[in-house]
């Protein structure tokens, strides 16, 4: 155990050594040589050499042992050329110089006994039957390992059977949870019964383990009991465990045990207020002292800590650094709690001084890169990481983007991993290291497959990243024209902070930067909308990607805009796909040939323009009057919103000759609105809104 100094033991001589060895050696038990009358020398035609299962070979090669003058006194008699053995009789043709040995449970013959064998076996479980018997609680721990047994196989207990059973448990454990929890077997009995059991129940358990919880976090088993009293248990609960680490934290933080329950509770369980006690005892020894007061807040960060006490600021400093390096040597990295620290730590060293440098050598010397990587997983870590990369110097931002190869992919699923790659984008102005170190692990690059195979590949991998809410943020924030619309909160307050900390560490023009990432990704994702058009308009945030690609991607963008008009039918019919409320604002987008800036109350053309209004209305043909009146009635009202259409003026035409069959259909359309199933339907309610639009747009 820690904190137990281990006993130490006089030394003892060589001479000494070897004079217990040799009393040891001395003490083992022989048999006697049997000498064979000369008669039973003529049948076996062997030497006088005798066979023993007991004594040790002389150290030659003929696996035999040589008789000894110590063991004249004592062996077995042969009569008649036989000898009397304790198990049984052996016949002294079996006495033969090939050098076997019998092993217990065999006759000499060297043949394998089963009963003796058996016999044995169940004298060693009967010897461990009985240690286990005198152990203290034995008899209720065996009781209880039986309702065990039962209970922890949940599919073949029935409810009622299975209350009873929790009600016979915990009368066996009731007053005893601390002898049970420390042990590996009735540990889980502990945890089986907070499973089942009711929250008085719990509660019981957890106040019987009352002011053992830090011992039970450093117990090998017993940390797991901590963890299921959270899971199951309520407010209470969390507040007889969590006061009891108060104190410990530096300790607990670097045992083997108790560390990783310790994160457990500080990122899942713990309370603002129980998180901000724990973190500070990160400062310093001074700040494991807590007040009492119901109404103190402690506050965790550690700005605000050094503004009220700037004289304590070197301590703490010092403090948290040495803590942080020492777990960072240990490897044990991983911890929320630990990045939490870090990133405290950063925030608070001056860019470019001393600290903030021996920092980033931290961060660096890690050969493996598994701080690095750990770190882009956590909030605080990888605000950290991105912090990082806006202040480092160009030398080490391409040690940092290094380290996470053949991990771009994991990075871009998840929720604060990609966040890193959108750091990445906004500061290093080497864009060629970029797009080589970042965009050659999306599933867009060119492999040697066949045209066929390579396009299956395509869309089964950068499919997923298209219709995933984390992943196609870096596919996509480098097109899209207002980040908000695809960034959660947390990513603009972060992307924020960067440009403002760019301003004085990045040479090269934040337009500029941008605009050759996009000129390297854009062929990729223009090729793969051409050949999946289909699969990516079935799925809003497909239509999302298929518009502000086509809108802001740079090269040659035809083939993809007529895999788009193709999918409406020859014969005019819309697949009902394209009638989705998503698929028509992307349609609509499309025929526009930009976004409306609500600055300058106009559209944003594309640069150059899509002239995509042209060859749908082209693709249309006579059907136009149908999508009038249809879902996609807002299609034909962005065709005539158009700056660029060729054909408004026909097509206002056509709308006033079609005057009243679009009157008869939006009064049709009115009629529907009454039933119960057409008010589920968006569909038909912004048909109704778009053809009464067109009319209007057409009086003048």
């Amino acid at each position: 155990m820690a904190g137990v100094k281990r006993k130490e033991y006089p030394q003892i001589s060589g001479r000494a050594r070897e004079t217990v060895k040799k009393v040891k050696t001395e003490s083992r038990k022989k048999v006697r040589p049997i000498t064979p009358p000369s008669d039973v020398e003529a049948q076996t035609d062997s030497d006088p050499i005798v066979e023993s299962d007991t004594t040790e070979h002389s150290g030659d090669d003929d696996g035999v042992s040589w008789p000894s003058d110590d063991e004249k006194d004592v062996g077995p008699v042969i009569k008649n050329g036989t000898k009397d053995v304790d198990n049984g009789t052996a016949s002294s043709n079996h006495f033969k110089s090939s050098g076997k040995v019998a092993g217990p449970g065999s006759g000499f013959n060297g043949s394998h006994n089963p009963a003796a064998s058996k016999e044995a076996h169940a004298k060693q479980k009967a010897v461990a039957q009985e240690r286990k018997a005198a152990k203290p609680n034995a008899d209720s721990i065996a009781r209880a390992k039986k309702l065990w047994e039962r209970l922890r196989i949940q599919s073949k207990v029935p409810l009622e059977e299975r209350k009873q059973l929790i009600g016979e448990l915990f009368d066996i454990i009731t007053g005893r949870v601390k002898d049970f929890v420390l042990k590996h077997d009735s540990g889980r009995v502990i945890q089986t019964a907070l499973k089942y059991g009711n929250l008085d129940q719990r509660k019981m358990i957890a106040r019987e383990l009352k002011g053992e919880y830090r011992g039970l976090a450093e117990s090998r088993y017993a940390k797991f009991m901590i963890g299921k009293l959270l899971v199951h248990g309520d407010d209470e609960i969390r507040d007889l465990v969590i006061p009891e680490f108060y104190g410990h934290v530096r300790r607990m933080i670097k045992h083997p045990e108790a560390a990783w329950i310790l994160d457990d509770v500080y990122r899942g369980a713990a309370t603002p207020k129980q998180k901000a006690i724990l973190l500070r005892e990160w400062y310093g020894a001074e700040f494991a002292i807590f007040r009492s007061e119901k109404d103190y807040k402690p506050q965790s960060d550690l700005k605000l800590l050094l503004t009220e006490n700037p004289e304590k600021r070197a301590p703490i400093m010092h403090s948290l650094f040495e803590l942080i390096n020492q777990l960072v040597q240990k490897k044990t990295i991983a911890f929320s709690m630990l990045h939490d620290a870090m990133l405290q730590y950063y925030l608070n060293v001056v860019p470019g001084s001393e600290e903030a440098t021996e920092f980033i050598e931290l961060l660096k010397g890690d050969e493996d890169g598994d701080l690095l990587k750990n770190l882009a997983f956590t909030k605080s870590g990888s605000r950290l990481v991105s912090l990082s990369l806006a202040y480092s110097s160009a030398k080490d931002r391409k040690l940092l983007l290094k380290t996470y190869k053949n991990t771009i992919e994991t990075l871009a699923f998840d929720t604060h991993g990609h966040q890193v790659l959108l750091a990445a984008y906004d500061v290093i102005d080497d864009t060629v290291l970029t797009a080589k170190s970042i965009f050659s692990e999306f599933p867009t690059k060119e492999s040697k497959q066949s045209e066929s195979e390579q396009q299956a590949v395509q869309q089964a991998d950068l499919f997923t990243y298209v219709t995933s809410l984390n992943a196609r943020i870096p596919i996509l924030y480098l097109f899209v024209g207002k980040p908000s619309s695809i960034l959660p909160a947390e990513d603009i307050g972060l992307l924020k902070e960067i440009h403002s900390i760019r301003s004085t560490t990045s040479k090269k023009d934040p337009d500029t930067r941008r605009r050759e990432l996009v000129k390297a990704l854009s062929p990729s994702l223009l090729s793969y909308i051409t050949n999946n058009a289909e699969a990516l308009v079935q799925n809003s945030f497909g239509c999302q990607f298929v518009s502000e690609v086509l809108l802001n991607a740079e090269g040659d963008k035809s083939d993809a805009l007529g895999a788009i008009a193709s999918l409406i039918e020859s014969n005019g019919e819309t697949p009902e796909y394209l009638q989705a409320s998503a698929a028509s604002r992307m349609l609509k987008t499309l025929a526009l040939g930009g976004r409306f800036n609500p600055k300058t109350k106009a559209i944003d053309l594309a640069d150059p323009p899509l002239k995509f209004n042209d060859m749908l209305y082209k693709k249309l043909g006579s059907h136009v009057v149908a999508w009038m009146t249809s879902a996609n009635a807002f299609v034909i009202v962005g065709l005539l919103e158009s700056v660029d259409f060729s054909h408004k003026a026909e097509l206002k035409a056509l709308i006033r000759k079609q005057r009243k069959e679009l009157q008869k259909a939006l009064e049709e359309t009115e009629g529907l609105v009454n039933d119960a199933k057409a008010k589920e339907d968006k569909t038909i309610e912004a048909g109704k809104k778009g053809t009464r639009l067109l009319l209007k747009m057409v009086e003048h």
